[in-house]
């Protein structure tokens, strides 16, 4: 759903990003500053592209329902932008990226550390043309540290990170052991931090009209997410463990099994807890002062949670939703992505977007959640085919004619 903004503007209109990274963290960070309607140019390499191209299936189908090389994994992360093709292993690459650079707000990168210093793309020789860059890297570990040098993995750091002793089913019940998330958590809040960061540093840029160098990892980033878990380690000087859907801080916070289905049950104060216990009909467990308190609850969690276990399985998930909601406690099914893509107030809110696609007529894509009242997202661009805009990006930033562009082309530097 494209949306226009009322003064004719989005929020970043303006703003040039030269997007140097590829998979997840930075195209997600670059996919948010698209969305909000800087001009993102993707930079990849001639005949492969970002290595997410390739990650499937699926793969987007085109107009006569054959497979095209565009990968569900790589549309998920890439809207808004425009891709150029080049080779920045050549001089005369690391020339043209050097010029789009200068003609450039912001750059996002996610190579080995050192790595774009071997190129002459490193963020001193860049902001030496350009000291109004904002240069942003993402590494798994960051630019010091005994494992800078590391590969960073989603996996890995989730492991590495704490996140996994906390994920999963605890180990004395059946499938407990650790869990990754469903999703690549670490990469995904990666590029929301960088994102923060980005525009934290234009604000500032604004003030001394000088860039800077943000550096972001996935380990930082990770170990930092986990929120209350990291206090009450620091508070107790224990180490929380994994406690399957149930809350360590809150009871009962957790998943129940009703008789067609699951539901989930988010008590959050006493007064909750009394209004779920009366429409459970065990209004007895309301008064026993085992329970009266959340701090009760939770020192006798392995008491009560059997019992209120007893109860809810006796009735439907809909009986469940539609008491607890009128009764004001906080309450949800556990739904495919099917069913949240099909419920009414995702349906309401928009989330699903189509876009015109030039190989599929339009994709289907999940928007940006952010609604801004002045200068809504610019969700009007599809993601980019590989090397889509190569000749109009070179043509407006680089000053390259057509017969230079046919030159390089045939020597694959783009």
């Amino acid at each position: 759903m494209s949306q226009q903004p009322a003064d004719g503007e989005h929020a970043l209109r303006g703003l040039r990003v030269l997007d140097l990274s590829r998979v997840l963290a930075g195209p997600w960070c670059t996919q948010n500053l698209a969305d909000l309607g800087a001009d993102v140019i993707k930079v990849e390499r001639p005949g492969y592209g970002d290595d997410t191209r390739g990650w499937g299936p699926p793969f987007l189908k085109d107009r006569r329902g054959e497979e095209t090389g565009e990968a569900a994994y790589y549309l998920a992360a890439n809207r808004g932008k425009r891709s150029i093709t080049l080779d920045i292993a050549t001089s005369e690459g690391q020339q043209i990226a050097r010029k789009l650079a200068a003609a450039s707000d912001v750059l996002v990168e996610n190579y080995k550390v050192g790595q774009l210093a071997k190129y002459g793309l490193d963020y001193e020789a860049l902001a030496a043309v350009n000291p109004r860059l904002i240069y942003c890297s993402i590494t798994g570990f960051g630019q010091d540290g005994p494992y800078k040098d590391r590969a960073g993995y989603d996996f890995i750091i989730q492991g590495m990170g704490g996140f996994m002793s906390i994920t999963g089913e605890r180990d004395d019940l059946p499938g407990g052991g650790p869990q990754k998330a469903g999703v690549a958590v670490s990469d995904l809040m990666t590029g929301m931090y960088a994102t923060v960061a980005i525009l934290a540093a234009v604000v500032q840029r604004g003030r001394t009209g000088v860039g800077q160098r943000i550096d972001m990892a996935l380990l930082d980033t990770l170990v930092s997410m986990l929120a209350n878990m990291n206090t009450n380690y620091l508070t107790t000087g224990k180490a929380p463990g994994r406690a399957g859907n149930a809350h360590a801080n809150i009871v009962p916070y957790q998943v129940f099994a009703a008789s067609d289905g699951h539901v989930i049950v988010a008590v959050g104060n006493d007064g909750q807890y009394a209004k779920f216990c009366e429409v459970a009909g065990r209004g007895d467990l309301a008064a026993d002062p085992r329970f009266v308190r959340n701090a009760d609850r939770v020192r006798n969690r392995d008491v009560l949670v059997p019992l209120l276990e007893q109860v809810v399985r006796q009735r439907p998930v809909g009986f469940w939703t539609a008491r607890l909601e009128q009764a004001g406690v906080p309450c949800g099914p556990i739904n495919s992505i099917a069913q949240a893509l099909a419920d009414p107030q995702i349906v309401a809110r928009g989330l699903k977007v189509d876009l015109p696609h030039p190989l599929a007529g339009s994709v289907s894509l999940v928007g940006t959640p952010i609604r801004m009242s002045a200068s809504p997202p610019a969700l009007e661009r599809a993601p980019p085919t590989l090397g889509q805009h190569t000749d109009e990006v070179l043509r407006e930033l680089a000053g390259i004619d057509a017969a230079t562009l046919a030159a390089l082309r045939a020597r694959r530097i783009v």
